[in-house]
């Protein structure tokens, strides 16, 4: 009988709101490797996230905030009592208001970007702080949903700062948590159309991009390139892997930007 990736292990997927998710996908793809799921969201979003959970054969969404350092001890009780401890856990949580998206840079409202820094990049400090308190003696894996941060985009703007904040974090992260035997890695995915996708202005642009400039095909409405490789990272497959980026774009980033002839040619 064949093992499954993740055979016994317990493991921690936030964000999952609709079927549609990079974290529902996630899940999914998780339980069908043996793994067991447990999900969270916000109180707001918990009627649509329990529908995708029943789809999952889940019974339950946990409502966690993960912007309130509060909401920690109670879903890690919660988590305790239902499954006892964590063996992984996805980051998959992300927010900014609309107006941080496009346009200038200058001129945001600063409350606005505080809450995206908060939701995006602290949020992710907080995820690892549940799976430290639950992960067992033998070490556990911690991963976040990243979009590439090492260049300015026509869109994204502000988001992309909390995304350059999050990967800075993430070594830091896997700095600390290495001593516990915790691995914290990001998975930096192309453009996937999801609801969180229907928010950026100008999202046509980037498949567009994709199109043109990625070696390898690129299908916007395939999570399951991106949840495959999360579930990698948290297998054992990974064990010596942390404090890494790895980009699932279709080769996207390692492309330089295409040349011009100066005659206009090409």
């Amino acid at each position: 009988m064949t093992t499954q990736l993740l055979e016994g292990r317990t493991i921690l997927v936030t964000g999952v709101v609709t079927t549609g998710s990079i974290a529902y996908g996630v899940a999914r793809r998780a339980l069908a490797q043996g793994a067991r799921v447990v999900l969270t969201g916000l109180e707001r979003d918990l009627e649509k996230a329990r529908s995708a959970a029943a789809s999952l054969g889940v019974d339950d969404v946990l409502p966690y905030d993960a912007t309130d350092p509060e909401a920690v001890d109670a879903v890690v009780e919660a988590i305790r009592v239902r499954v006892g401890h964590l063996d992984a856990a996805l980051h998959a949580i992300a927010f900014a208001p609309r107006a941080a998206l496009s346009g200038d840079m200058v001129g945001v409202d600063p409350v606005g970007l505080e809450k995206a820094f908060r939701t995006s990049t602290v949020s992710y400090a907080e995820t690892a702080r549940i799976l430290q308190r639950l992960a067992p003696a033998s070490g556990a894996s911690l991963v976040g949903l990243d979009f590439d941060a090492t260049g300015a985009w026509s869109v994204y703007n502000w988001m992309g700062v909390c995304k350059a904040g999050l990967e800075s974090l993430n070594r830091y992260l896997a700095r600390d948590l290495g001593r516990l035997g915790i691995r914290a890695n990001l998975v930096a995915a192309g453009p996937i159309h999801t609801r969180a996708a229907g928010g950026i202005p100008g999202f046509e642009d980037l498949l567009d991009a994709w199109a043109e400039r990625a070696p390898l095909p690129w299908d916007p409405h395939d999570v399951d390139q991106v949840a495959d490789t999360v579930c990698f990272l948290f297998s054992d497959l990974a064990r010596a892997v942390t404090g890494e980026i790895l980009h699932v774009d279709g080769g996207y980033h390692a492309m330089a930007a295409p040349l011009r002839r100066r005659d206009g040619a090409g």
